[in-house]
C-alpha cells in the first residue's frame, strides 16, 4: 500500500505492439545486479508504478504496459523516446 518501503527486481522494454511477447528495444533491468528500492505512493517512481504495483505479494510478478502520459511523458529521456509506451516486468522481493 502507499507509504511501503518496496524492494523489486525490474526489466524494463519499449513497448512494441509487433515483437515478442510486445518487449521492443531492451533499456534497463536489475535482474543479476542490485535490486532496486522506493517508497510506493511518494512519486518516487514513475506514475505508473505507482498505479500499477498495488495489490502485489512479496515474492509476485507483475507485468505493466504503461501509457506515456503514466511513463515519461512527451519529453525523451535517455534512450527513450517521447510519447512511448513501456513494458516492464517487476517482481516484489519484499515490503516493508
Amino acid at each position: 500500500t502507499n507509504g511501503d518501503d518496496l524492494t523489486v527486481h525490474y526489466t524494463f522494454w519499449l513497448y512494441d505492439p509487433d515483437a515478442s511477447e510486445n518487449k521492443g528495444r531492451l533499456i534497463e533491468s536489475s535482474v543479476g545486479g542490485n535490486p532496486f528500492d522506493f517508497r510506493l505512493g511518494a512519486r518516487e517512481v514513475i506514475d505508473g508504478w505507482d498505479q500499477g504495483i498495488p495489490g502485489m505479494a512479496a515474492g509476485g510478478t507483475r507485468r505493466l504496459v504503461i501509457p506515456p502520459e503514466l511513463g515519461y511523458g512527451p519529453s525523451a529521456n535517455g534512450p527513450i523516446p517521447g510519447n512511448s509506451t513501456l513494458l516492464f516486468e517487476i517482481v516484489l522481493l519484499s515490503v516493508s
